[in-house]
């Protein structure tokens, strides 16, 4: 088959991006031919991917998404493909992947009633519908189960059209069998001292992950936890409000914000601490990379995947509604308590062993190449 892939934008270190990406592979390593659309590309192609960049350009995000769907249309009557797969909502696909929750639903409940006049309100409305609605043909690839209700009752989206993805860890995620001297290698680079903490946060998109919610945190905790604990964040995005706020906390020798990088594992082994109070999360793939990795995890209720630190009791959830007092408390508690971190750890690695986190391409595949009736 000729398969087109659809996404606004990619670059190496995005969730959505690096799903796009073992999907998409999976379906070449079954011998089928991969395009994609996409206004931005950094980073390298993979050999063999047809990669168009879409010379689209606009004002605003939504008038370009515009521009993009109709040079696709336009582009696919010349050259038609088997298959159309989304990884954002829009016309014309037959195969969505739900990396963001229901529009609608925030809409109705986050905006205030003049946000659904204007015209980017229409425009996401209207795209979502293109997806949702009872009489589309297009096939959704779910990835957060708490979401699938809110379409239903905004679209009545039949359920058959649903299918609900495990999730899809990339195995140098796990603790390999030398874990412990890439931990000692880490610290030592980053000169940390036996007993300092370190906390990390991962995460593109700081507002959206909480990081500050995570200095307010950090400057809360008891005067002699705070001096030996250091944060280090990774990921994509503007740094300079939360730099501000760092110098307001006097917390700058003790956080430092990195640009998102390859060697993730490096920072899931080296760490004592992951912690994530995101306001709202689809899912949260990096919690479960933590967990394979052995590092306890500190997350809010809201996302997706918060429900696996639980059951695996890998580290400890924040409930709604958010309150900081209760982060704070919570992390306290984390830091101070060395012998349950080494427990949460063992669970970590024991759920690493016996659930399944990695298949999601493999799902994914089965749904995008099957047969249409």
């Amino acid at each position: 088959m000729q398969l087109a892939f659809i996404l606004y934008k990619y670059f190496p270190f995005g969730g959505l991006q690096r799903d796009f990406m073992r999907i998409a592979l999976e379906c070449q390593q079954r011998g089928h031919n991969i395009r994609v659309y996409t206004p931005i590309w950094e980073g390298e192609i993979p050999a063999g991917f047809e990669v168009v960049v879409v010379p689209v350009r606009a004002l605003f995000n939504h008038k370009r998404n515009e521009k993009l769907t109709a040079w696709v249309k336009a582009d696919l009557v010349k050259r038609p493909v088997d298959r159309v797969v989304g990884f954002n909502k829009m016309p014309g696909l037959d195969v969505y992947y739900a990396a963001d929750g229901c529009f609608e639903d925030k809409a109705q409940n986050l905006r205030n009633s003049i946000y659904r006049k204007w015209g980017r309100y229409k425009h996401f409305a209207d795209y979502e519908r293109a997806v949702f609605a009872p009489e589309s043909k297009t096939e959704i690839l779910m990835i957060s189960e708490v979401q699938q209700p809110l379409f239903v009752k905004h679209y009545g989206t039949p359920a058959e059209r649903f299918h609900l993805l495990p999730p899809g860890i990339t195995a140098d995620r796990r603790a390999p069998a030398n874990a412990g001297e890439i931990r000692r290698q880490f610290r030592q680079e980053f000169k940390l001292a036996d007993d300092d903490l370190l906390l990390v946060q991962i995460g593109s998109g700081f507002k959206t992950k909480g990081l500050d919610r995570s200095l307010k945190a950090l400057a809360g905790l008891p005067r002699e936890l705070r001096k030996r604990t250091r944060l280090i964040v990774i990921g994509q995005d503007d740094p300079k409000p939360f730099l501000l706020q760092i110098k307001a906390l006097g917390l700058s020798d003790q956080v430092q914000i990195l640009k998102g990088r390859s060697d993730i594992p490096r920072f899931l082994l080296g760490a004592d601490l992951l912690i994530h109070p995101a306001y709202n999360e689809n899912t949260g793939t990096v919690l479960l990379e933590a967990v394979v990795a052995g590092l306890p995890v500190l997350v809010t209720d809201v996302c997706g995947y918060a429900h696996y630190i639980a059951e695996a009791d890998a580290g400890r959830v924040v409930p709604s509604p958010f309150k900081q007092d209760t982060l704070n408390k919570m992390l306290a508690e984390m830091l101070a308590d060395a012998p349950q971190r080494t427990l949460w750890q063992r669970n970590g690695l024991a759920f690493a062993d016996s659930a399944d986190l990695y298949s999601m391409p493999q799902y994914a595949a089965d749904v995008i190449l099957a047969e249409r009736s």
